[in-house]
């Protein structure tokens, strides 16, 4: 059963508002707290990661599939952001947010693409093409997002769909850049401890 949100409704005229000169910003109820509060961390985080998001869809081209994912995935963050920028209690009922169906939707992308990869006998490393790399950059962000999501939620002050949504991208975002890289041929660069300047001086 799908759900409806309220259409954002905004009239953005003017970039800068000076309001914020003094390292204070404003929340959706209207709050102004400071700019290092770990609530604006926390969504701040995610519009990092929408960034590097934004990088890997453009290194994706030649894989619509995977395009289409991350840009559905692109305006999920958004809701999540749109919860995490309003206090508790003056979330709106029809405002924008994670559901179950965005984790769960997650859980079945996930499993999908991991079932053709060869299983791993070792750790990979990011690279062998510049998509693998981007998704491995958006899955540190997205763990560093959750970490400080965790936190936030000790204050009681984080829906936990948006726990469960971030620690299942992050496994997403590992899956995706295997299989990125098999759909796009490029051998993966497995850990190798020995490849070390210790192991190869021997």
């Amino acid at each position: 059963m799908s759900e409806q949100f309220e259409q954002p409704r905004l009239a953005i005229n003017r970039v800068y508002t000076r309001t914020g000169d003094e390292g204070r910003t404003a929340l959706a109820g209207g709050q102004r707290i400071p700019k290092d509060d770990l609530r604006i961390e926390a969504y701040g985080t995610l519009d990092e990661l929408n960034g590097f998001i934004g990088l890997a869809r453009e290194s994706a081209r030649e894989l619509p599939q995977l395009d289409a994912i991350l840009r559905r995935v692109q305006h999920e963050l958004f809701n999540a952001g749109s919860i995490l920028a309003t206090l508790p209690e003056d979330v709106h009922p029809r405002q924008a947010r994670v559901t179950p169906a965005e984790w769960r939707q997650l859980e079945f992308e996930i499993d999908a693409m991991n079932e053709g990869l060869p299983p791993l006998r070792s750790f990979v490393l990011p690279g062998g093409c510049r998509l693998n790399a981007e998704l491995h950059i958006c899955r540190t962000v997205c763990r560093r997002a959750e970490r400080i999501c965790v936190t936030l939620a000790g204050e009681g002050a984080v829906d936990p769909d948006i726990l469960r949504y971030l620690n299942r991208l992050s496994d997403a975002f590992f899956v995706w850049s295997r299989w990125a890289s098999a759909q796009l041929g490029v051998s993966e660069t497995l850990w190798e401890p020995n490849q070390a300047a210790s192991g190869g001086a021997r």
